[in-house]
């Protein structure tokens, strides 16, 4: 009822007085025809619509059914929590993994099935682990986002004040063992989902690993936070490894 009030009344003033839309002046008598009539009036509900509000570094972002958390650092908007997009769970008992076809895990599950999976706690606080056909498919980000670059999550390290010392502000302030939490003063809440090798899960609650987008010859640089330090470090594995994810806006 309060819409159709406020087009009735939207109706009467544009019968009243020109009204501009998008730099466009519509009139009652839009078409210049001489007399106000149901063109008229299309050409005023042809400027109703859904308003798309615009997005500000912080706010929620939708993806594939879920709201991710968001933070500006520096000049860069990042998603603060792991990716969680899952099309499909790859079995768990595989012995090489794959450098070509894309791989997805949850820590410790075991099957494959996707709401299993997405119902485990693991997934809830850690997202998912990838190999890097995986974390290089469009839809893991929304659009206008993407997975970092090398460079990008450079940024990131020398904003918080280089290699050595940046991860004690990207830390989560709880989760890490052996007193290894850190400030999580950056906002961006690195956690410790461990990481998927060729023969298991490991390191839960010690380290976080996250794709980079860039290349090193066969292999793919990364970066990696651990319970013993606050360095974020900067290396390259096999594509075939299962690390978490996180996406960077446009």
């Amino acid at each position: 009822m309060r819409n159709f009030s406020t087009f009735f009344l939207s109706l009467l003033f544009f019968l009243a007085f020109p009204l501009t839309f998008s730099g466009q002046t519509l009139s009652a008598d839009n078409d210049g025809d001489g007399c106000v009539g149901t063109p008229d009036l299309l050409t005023l509900l042809s400027q109703f619509g859904e308003c798309s509000s615009s997005f500000t570094c912080g706010d929620l972002i939708p993806h594939d059914g879920y709201d991710y958390s968001t933070v500006l650092i520096g000049e860069q908007c990042w998603f603060s929590e792991n990716c969680r997009y899952l099309p499909s769970v790859s079995p768990s008992d595989f012995n090489n993994g794959s450098e070509t076809v894309p791989y997805y895990y949850v820590y410790d599950y075991e099957g494959t099935d996707v709401s299993a999976a997405q119902a485990t706690s693991n997934y809830e606080t850690y997202g998912v682990l990838y190999n890097w056909p995986a974390v290089m498919t469009e839809g893991i980000c929304p659009s206008g986002w993407h997975i970092p670059s090398d460079e990008e999550f450079t940024e990131l390290t020398d904003f918080l004040g280089g290699e050595d010392v940046a991860g004690y502000a990207l830390k989560s302030t709880s989760g890490w063992a052996n007193n290894g939490n850190g400030s999580n003063s950056s906002g961006w809440i690195g956690v410790p989902g461990g990481w998927r090798s060729s023969d298991g899960f490991y390191y839960y609650g010690l380290s976080g690993v996250w794709w980079s987008a860039s290349e090193s010859g066969s292999n793919s640089w990364k970066r990696g936070l651990n319970d013993s330090n606050h360095v974020f470090s900067r290396y390259y594995s096999g594509r075939y490894y299962g690390f978490s994810a996180r996406c960077v806006r446009d």
